[in-house]
């Protein structure tokens, strides 16, 4: 460990350099270059996890090695200040890592464009025939390629883009030219290297400069070992890393960072966010140790690219950590997440080749959802759903502190994007989204696996919900629910008032309607008075704390075990073949009322057009004298009546409606559809 006095600093980089040692000069291997304004700052209670830096020559291209370290700006308050290197000083120590929290800093992610346009003068193996290739582009293990150019000329045209995440620091961009008509297997015309270093950065939208690239290819010449490199053709491309996209690696619902991926486009913060993780009480045993049940359970803790881990409390199911947290919040419509697990790897030894550490819950908290500057003292449920259904694994006990520095900045950024702007310019497709999502969640978790110590797969995977979403009878139920509640708070609202449930709410509600109508102009602005006094109202009910999880709400406590089972499936499935006969024909079922909701809309449809197309000879005619007469009539007689007339029969009082269809709703119904002509 090295310290350096921070008055004492002068520069802005920090070099960090491996040599060889030798009796004279010792020899220059490698070293790694830092912008002292990119290193983070941390509070004396966290300790940043080492990662793998790749050497560097003098000119800033990659040699073979890493080098494996851990920059931050501390205090004199940490553990180790006493008992590291200083730069006036020549003492040390070791440091247990696994004793304290641990800070994990994520990557920086960047967005790749590949624009591929046309290429000329392509040597071909077989000159006689037009050219049936296309460009493919490998940047770590990425591989993505174009289509098969036009079949027309000799000079290919593609015009196609190639979206790839790359991950400081960055490495090349590898792009060969193939042609599929040659033989069986594509042929590879030729390679051109691209580093990214050389790669112009984009902010905005503005096009990049496109460039000619030569395509190479290593011959051999008349059989002999010697080999030279042939020019093959050039191909017109740009190339670019997206600095104004966020690298998405997680839902935009549960994202905790929103920010640009380039740091001269963000914005100042907005406040601080402060976790202090106290306790869990009965939580549920993970494995057994010398025939006891127990657990060992440790916390991790996601908040933008800045994720921590509390130590392992080991053997013991009410496990206390009184660890406290900070981040720097820059958007409210962010969400703080809280995992739980279980330690496969007690006290920080030597992995068990196989084990992972289990999950026992997981807290997810909206910042928007919290008032400013209130502490928050929450006990929230650790719930697990699998296969075998819900089960609660016990409590988490938290303090949640969200500090605003100005509530006019704050709430200014309601009325921003969610995303960055380049999001919206030049959007991603769902696909092409989803795909480096993908490569994004690989990279964060090869990266943090590679740290010291890691952090296993299925930690980030869990945190990140790294899982695609299957078919699921239980979640299609959920957002049926869901979407059954908006409409009948409305429709029983509007029913209570038809069917005067209230008397009196009712005969204000007749009152009101015809103020309205004899005073249109004060139809919005009690529209708009009324929300704000609905609002006051309810102020009284308003929630005292941010919601916690709902299993009645989620349907995790009414899912049957093989509705599970099927959510839990792999794709393709592992069941048998009876089992997904039975899941088929339950599915079936179900897309049997799918099926007739859609149909009864389209017949409505059907009907209305019905009125003007004379299928039906009679009810067009009737349909048309109708119009007449209604046109007549609502010339001779005001608009206020006609409004006053209509608003009266609908909530008139039960005493005058029927049981049967009214005629209108008869003559409707009696309308053709085109299910005459189906099959």
């Amino acid at each position: 460990m090295f310290v350096f006095s921070h008055d004492r600093i002068e520069a802005s980089l920090l070099e960090v350099t491996v040599k060889d040692r030798d009796f004279v000069n010792d020899d220059f291997v490698g070293g790694h270059m830092f912008d002292l304004f990119e290193i983070p700052k941390l509070v004396a209670q966290e300790y940043l996890v080492p990662q793998w830096y790749r050497l560097e020559d003098r000119r800033g291209y990659k040699v073979k090695g890493e080098l494996l370290l851990a920059l931050w700006m501390g205090t004199q308050a940490e553990e180790i200040f006493p008992e590291a290197w200083h730069s006036d000083d020549a003492s040390s120590a070791d440091v247990m890592a696994n004793i304290r929290s641990k800070v994990y800093r994520l990557p920086k992610l960047w967005y790749l464009r590949v624009d591929v346009f046309k290429a000329q003068d392509l040597i071909l193996s077989d000159e006689y025939r037009l050219p049936e290739v296309f460009v493919k582009a490998s940047l770590g293990n990425q591989a993505r390629r174009t289509k098969v150019a036009n079949r027309e000329s000799f000079n290919p045209v593609w015009d196609e883009s190639l979206m790839f995440v790359a991950v400081e620091p960055f490495d090349v961009l590898i792009l060969s030219v193939e042609d599929e008509g040659a033989s069986d297997k594509d042929e590879v015309l030729g390679r051109c290297v691209v580093p990214l270093s050389d790669v112009e950065m984009r902010l905005d939208e503005k096009p990049v400069r496109c460039l000619w690239y030569e395509f190479v290819k290593q011959v051999t010449i008349r059989g002999e070992k010697e080999e030279k490199i042939r020019s093959v053709g050039n191909i017109l491309m740009s190339t670019s890393l997206e600095g104004g996209y966020h690298v998405l690696d997680e839902s935009t619902c549960d994202s905790s960072d929103l920010r640009t991926t380039a740091k001269q486009l963000w914005k100042s913060s907005v406040g601080v966010l402060e976790l202090v993780i106290l306790n869990a009480q009965a939580l549920k045993p993970m494995k057994r140790r010398d025939g006891q049940a127990t657990t060992d359970a440790y916390c991790v803790t996601k908040y933008g690219v800045k994720w921590v881990t509390t130590r392992t409390i080991t053997n013991s199911l009410s496990p206390t950590w009184n660890e406290h947290y900070t981040w720097e919040v820059f958007d409210p419509c962010t969400v703080l997440t809280i995992g739980v697990f279980d330690d496969s790897n007690l006290q920080g030894g030597d992995k068990v080749e196989g084990a992972k550490d289990s999950s026992i819950g997981k807290v997810r908290i909206r910042l928007s959802t919290l008032q400013t500057g209130r502490v928050y003292a929450l006990s929230y449920p650790l719930v697990l759903l699998d296969n075998t259904g819900v089960r609660k694994t016990g409590e988490i006990y938290l303090t949640v502190h969200f500090i605003c520095s100005s509530s006019l900045n704050t709430t200014y950024m309601y009325s921003q994007a969610l995303l960055p702007k380049m999001h919206y310019l030049q959007n991603l497709t769902k696909e092409n989204e989803s795909h480096l999502r993908h490569q994004a969640q690989q990279i964060i978790i090869m990266r943090l696996n590679r740290a010291d110590p890691p952090m296993g797969k299925e930690v980030v995977e869990y945190m990140l919900e790294t899982v695609p979403s299957m078919w699921s009878i239980r979640k299609s139920r959920v957002n049926f629910f869901r979407l059954m509640a908006i409409l009948e708070a409305v429709a029983k609202r509007f029913d209570h008032i038809c069917y005067w449930r209230n008397p009196i709410i009712a005969f204000l509600i007749h009152i009101l309607f015809i103020i309205l109508v004899l005073n249109p102009k004060l139809i919005l602005p009690t529209f708009f008075l009324s929300l704000p006094l609905i609002s006051f109202w309810n102020y009284r009910k308003r929630p005292m704390h941010p919601p916690l999880t709902d299993t009645c709400l989620s349907c995790a406590d009414t899912a049957l075990p093989d509705e599970l089972s099927e959510e839990f499936d792999g794709f393709p499935t592992s069941f048998s073949p009876d089992i997904v006969s039975m899941m088929y024909d339950r599915l079936r079922m179900i897309a049997v009322t799918i099926q007739t909701v859609v149909g009864d809309w389209a017949t409505q449809g059907e009907r209305l057009l019905s009125l003007r197309s004379w299928r039906d000879p009679r009810a067009t005619a009737v349909f048309l004298i109708f119009c007449l007469v209604s046109s007549s009539l609502f010339i001779v007689m005001p608009f206020r009546v006609v409004t006053l007339l209509t608003g009266f029969y609908t909530l008139r009082h039960p005493w005058f409606r029927f049981k049967l269809p009214s005629m209108t709703l008869n003559f409707f119904r009696r309308l053709p559809t085109s299910t005459d002509c189906m099959i």
